[in-house]
């Protein structure tokens, strides 16, 4: 039979059809695409489109409100919760920067034990979220914490603090938890960014006279200025939506004074049951992310160009 299909195609004069290489192309894609849409972009509309019903976990059915919940989550708790999303984005943005910085100028220079202290420096970022906050979790107890006996040794607290049960100092703690696991991320990058800044420009600049710190502002800096501003931004976008530092070492408290954007969602929809203002919250939350993906797509592009 295969002898008859051959001398067909000899007869016909007909060539076996072949797939051109962007249908070929276009196949080798079709699983990422199915999963893509089966675990992020269906969840992610389904979870939008709540935001416009009355819905809740406990009761069946739900009911088309519009942009009422919308309505009601920017007259409740929206800008409490902007306000506090944005201090712990800051501050667990501003302060590991400043660290890695420091680490990475001191690690850059020609020290002993370099290499060993670059992958020390790394463990902290390599230890699971959950497992940081339990760490933390135990530094700042009030009743047997390594915090609380560090203070009183040295003198600056005359009796444990409960530093998780106080609105100011919990964020305090949250901040100081997410930015030492955050630190050597920075580290790394501007550690690498260093080594592309040019050794003449510094030799020059120390013949004409400039001591340490004018090199750092006028050579360092501005040589960097791409990678650092690529670095703040995308620290800035994880840290906007951050969640588990925050929900397992506070969750949220107290009395809501760590809630963010992340945990308000999570709280509202498998706390209060409530579908339809978690949804309204998300879609307000996800907006503001996109204004910062925003900006992050015009920073690379501009130093693209460059």
């Amino acid at each position: 039979m295969t002898e008859a299909i051959s001398s067909s195609q000899k007869t016909t004069g007909a060539k076996p059809r072949r797939l051109s290489d962007g249908m070929f192309a276009f196949l080798l894609t079709v699983p990422g695409l199915a999963l893509l849409l089966a675990v992020v972009v269906y969840p992610l509309i389904t979870a939008l489109v709540t935001a416009f019903f009355r819905q809740s976990l406990v009761t069946p059915g739900r009911e088309f409100v519009g942009l009422q919940n919308i309505v009601d989550v920017l007259q409740g708790d929206f800008f409490r919760l902007l306000g506090q999303t944005l201090v712990f984005t800051l501050g667990t943005t501003i302060a590991p920067f400043v660290i890695g910085f420091g680490l990475a100028l001191a690690l850059s220079t020609k020290i002993r034990g370099t290499k060993v202290l670059r992958g020390v420096m790394l463990i902290p970022w390599l230890i699971p979220g959950v497992v940081v906050s339990f760490l933390w979790m135990w530094i700042f107890n009030a009743n047997y914490g390594v915090m609380n006996a560090l203070l009183e040794g040295v003198g600056l607290i005359d009796r444990p603090q409960a530093w998780l049960a106080h609105p100011t100092t919990a964020m305090i703690a949250v901040i100081v938890a997410k930015t030492w696991q955050s630190f050597p991320w920075m580290m790394v990058m501007l550690l690498a960014g260093l080594q592309t800044v040019p050794h003449e420009l510094h030799e020059a600049a120390e013949i004409d006279g400039a001591g340490t710190v004018r090199r750092f502002f006028s050579i360092t800096v501005p040589q960097m200025r791409g990678i650092i501003g690529l670095v703040l931004l995308l620290e800035f976008i994880w840290n906007f939506q951050h969640f588990d530092i925050i929900y397992v070492l506070t969750g949220g408290g107290p009395a809501g004074a760590t809630q963010t954007f992340a945990t308000a969602v999570y709280e509202t929809a498998f706390t209060g049951f409530d579908l339809g203002h978690a949804g309204a919250i998300g879609l307000l939350w996800m907006i503001l992310l996109l204004g910062l993906v925003v900006v992050y797509v015009r920073f690379s592009e501009r130093g693209e160009k460059r």
